[in-house]
């Protein structure tokens, strides 16, 4: 079958791109189309180094940088693609990749790694991050992100076939889109971290700086348990605030390269993160390396982590729910065996998303 690959857009590589990766694998004759390309060089190789297809966006002024500031144009953008000489076509899809346009006689499978954030769940992240959240910024800005949910909901039958990469984001689709789906959690490399069941007496928590993820609460409450030792990896917009509110038992590393992550997630005590993500696969990671995972327990989280057995859950993202959370992960240590954490991390292999969605592909290709 004549394949193409559809992509938001190619500028790193992280969690769409791995979906991305594995999928190009099992298809490794399918042309690929995204709205812009500014991969450098040493990112490639995730994508074989296949010519991309790209829109018009490509060529817009200052698009490698402010690409989201196009917005208004990605639906016309991913429309223009002429898809009408495939027989089978595959969107990984978090913004507009799913809205494609389709003839009759071709399958569409969108793996869905979420609805339009923008403009559902996080619009109001994405208006204060935009600097568009007050006066006429903010009313001109809610008129286009409500024509982009009403052309999000005017595209849903372009798809033939539904992937969500967790249930949370399966309840999601339905909500918003009025469709079922089928739950593919996406590939995690499982096999480049190493278990280590001798633990040191920190805790580490590692991210890009952005709201959602909640660093800055991490943070906070940490520095309200002096005899505790925190660990923060990353970089990202709220560095300055997170140091803001770190106290002396709170280290932060900045960026680091992997081999050095990987160091301080496996002789880490635990892993904690407070975000509510559509999937998360950094406390996969952290389990891998036999790591326990102090997680908000909503979103993506709550399917990777079993409480009690591989971590444990906070309720609240607040200082005083994250401090229980540890009180009681301490007083539990002894209940956490990195051989079992190990294990419930190994469900979430690459090898096993490349079967799921094997079969997923060829059930839906002898569909009539």
């Amino acid at each position: 079958m004549k394949t193409a690959i559809v992509h938001d857009w190619l500028v790193t590589y992280a969690g769409a791109e791995r979906v991305l990766e594995q999928i190009i694998e099992l298809f490794p004759d399918a042309d690929l189309y995204s709205l812009i390309d500014f991969l450098p060089d040493d990112k490639r190789f995730f994508i074989k180094n296949k010519k991309v297809k790209t829109s018009f966006i490509q060529h817009f002024p200052f698009a490698r940088k402010k690409y989201r500031s196009y917005l208004p144009f990605f639906p016309k953008a991913i429309e223009g693609f002429d898809l009408s000489g495939y027989d089978l076509i595959i969107s990984i899809s978090h913004c507009v990749a799913k809205g494609v346009k389709i003839t009759k006689n071709q399958k569409h499978i969108c793996v869905c790694c979420s609805p339009v954030r923008y403009a559902w769940d996080l619009r109001q992240q994405y208006l204060e991050e935009s600097n568009l959240n007050k006066g006429i910024k903010r009313i001109l800005a809610n008129f286009l992100l409500d024509y982009i949910k009403n052309w999000d909901i005017k595209t849903v039958d372009r798809v033939t076939d539904y992937i969500s990469i967790s249930k949370y984001i399966m309840e999601r689709v339905k909500n918003n889109y009025n469709c079922n789906s089928t739950v593919i959690y996406p590939p995690v490399d499982v096999e480049k971290f190493q278990l280590c069941e001798k633990k040191e007496n920190f805790y580490l928590t590692a991210s890009r700086m952005v709201p959602y993820k909640k660093i800055p609460l991490i943070a906070e409450a940490f520095s309200k348990m002096s005899d505790k030792k925190l660990v923060i990896i990353g970089n990202g917009p709220e560095f300055e605030k997170v140091k803001s509110v770190s106290g002396k038992n709170v280290e932060l590393l900045g960026w680091q390269e992997d081999d050095i992550l990987k160091d301080y997630m496996k002789r880490a005590k635990a892993f904690v993160f407070a975000a509510e993500e559509d999937f998360g696969i950094v406390p996969v990671e952290a389990q891998a390396c036999g790591t326990p995972v102090v997680a908000f327990g909503k979103g993506g989280a709550s399917e990777t982590v079993i409480d009690g057995v591989t971590g444990l859950f906070f309720n609240e993202q607040s200082v005083e729910s994250i401090i229980n959370a540890v009180k009681r992960f301490e007083d539990g240590y002894d209940n956490f065996d990195p051989v079992r954490i190990r294990e419930n991390a190994e469900r979430f292999s690459v090898e096993r998303f490349k079967k799921e969605f094997s079969d997923f592909v060829s059930r839906t290709i002898n569909q009539k």
